[in-house]
């Protein structure tokens, strides 16, 4: 059996990896959904994750955004370790007031998303969180949504990373920081 890996070490990819079922057929058939909510719910194990990500950047970075919906809790969760605020990357129709949106394809359909337009103060330097990176549709809408909220990149991390769809490819220009890869 090979060893799991990630971008924070083997031991952080390894505790992903015992905590992620598959899913077969959702949404839908010949789709396999990586339900992470076995980590989320096992608190030693979620702090120990939620710690790699906030020694990963150190503090560079001004907020989190997080990606609907389990971005919402590893990007809370990193905002409240370090004393920042969290945003949050919401589906169409979710947010009151002016929003920025983003349109993309997904492995099973397409979506879009949406920012709030003042959600960052210009050269905030942004931390955007996801679950899973799988073909980089979402990450890529999200990261421009950002943009064009006035935020700078400071970083992606995700959870889980499904390097066989290529998403690092899309991303290329992209600091992408994945927990486990599969």
């Amino acid at each position: 059996m090979e060893a799991a890996r990630g971008d924070s070490g083997p031991h952080i990819a390894e505790l992903i990896a015992t905590h992620v079922i598959d899913v077969p057929g959702f949404p839908q058939d010949g789709i396999v959904f990586k339900d992470l909510s076995p980590l989320f719910a096992d608190g030693p194990a979620f702090r120990e994750v939620t710690d790699a990500v906030v020694d990963h950047y150190g503090g560079a970075f001004d907020v989190v955004a997080g990606i609907e919906a389990r971005g919402f809790l590893l990007a809370a969760a990193v905002a409240y370790s370090t004393g920042v605020g969290v945003v949050p990357v919401r589906k169409a129709g979710k947010l009151p007031r002016q929003t920025h949106s983003a349109s993309y394809a997904l492995e099973y359909g397409t979506a879009t998303l949406e920012v709030q337009a003042d959600a960052f103060v210009a050269g905030h330097r942004v931390l955007v969180i996801d679950d899973v990176l799988a073909t980089g549709g979402t990450a890529e809408a999200t990261l421009s949504l950002v943009e064009r909220a006035g935020g700078t990149l400071a970083g992606f991390t995700v959870l889980l990373e499904l390097e066989f769809l290529g998403a690092r490819h899309r991303l290329a220009d992209r600091p992408v920081h994945a927990l486990l890869t599969v």
